[in-house]
């Protein structure tokens, strides 16, 4: 067993500066098991070594790296530290103000009809879904989670009918559940209120609040009278 060399601890302390700047969440204090120790062809294994006062120490790599030891071409013994593994503790990468965290070199999807209709909840690379899916960040924990495209393109929608059962004198209230309160700037785009066919104005033809729409009664501009039919349509 080897004394580990001044450049390798420095390479060491490199690694271990670069792990700690750029992700947070890992195991930082207290005690981590010690893996087994590394023999050839061993994965997740602890690689026994002393530094140059002959203390014993142990690397090993855990929570989304992997280790492999192996003999190389010139008979010695190598071990690789690789990306890629199972996360065994909840993980985060932070871009610091002012950096970005990108990911170059990722295919171009241009065929739509290979979007996935059987993806499950956690499948790995090799499950049993095919097809793509969208990758999505939830706002409130950072969990990146996926979609299928049906569910991310699927448009919802509330409509109701309704018919004026008697000659109006006042302004006409009619419910609709599960509609909002629209700004009239923007999400009132998609609201669509029409009397016998004819598309009425928001704002001036009729007003809206949380599962209602009013429809404004004028005797001489707007009347209602019985029969009149108004549809709701509402695009969520």
């Amino acid at each position: 067993m080897n004394t580990i060399t001044n450049k390798f601890k420095i390479a060491l302390i490199a690694f271990g500066l670069l792990a700690v700047g750029t992700i947070n969440a890992q195991t930082t204090t207290g005690d981590i098991t010690q893996q087994g120790n590394a023999t050839l062809g061993s994965t997740g294994t602890a690689v026994k070594l002393v530094d140059n006062k002959g203390t014993i120490k142990y690397l090993q790599a855990a929570n989304g790296l992997t280790s492999l030891t192996n003999t190389t071409p010139n008979g010695g013994v190598i071990t690789t530290w690789q990306l890629g593994g199972t996360l065994t503790s909840n993980t985060y990468i932070a871009a610091g103000t002012g950096t970005e965290f990108a990911l170059d070199g990722l295919q171009l999807v241009t065929d739509a009809a290979t979007a996935s209709t059987n993806s499950v909840d956690r499948e790995n690379h090799g499950g049993t879904g095919t097809g793509f899916t969208v990758l999505l960040r939830d706002e409130a924990t950072g969990a990146i989670q996926k979609m299928q495209l049906s569910d991310l393109l699927k448009v919802d929608g509330i409509r109701v009918e309704h018919t004026q059962g008697t000659n109006a004198s006042a302004d006409v209230p009619i419910t609709v559940t599960g509609l909002p309160t629209l700004n009239a700037a923007t999400t009132a785009a998609k609201l669509f209120v029409y009397r016998n066919g004819v598309k009425l104005r928001f704002g001036t033809d009729f007003n809206v609040t949380a599962d209602t729409v009013t429809i404004t009664y004028s005797a001489t501009d707007l009347p209602m009278y019985a029969g009149d039919i108004v549809e709701i349509q509402y695009i969520k």
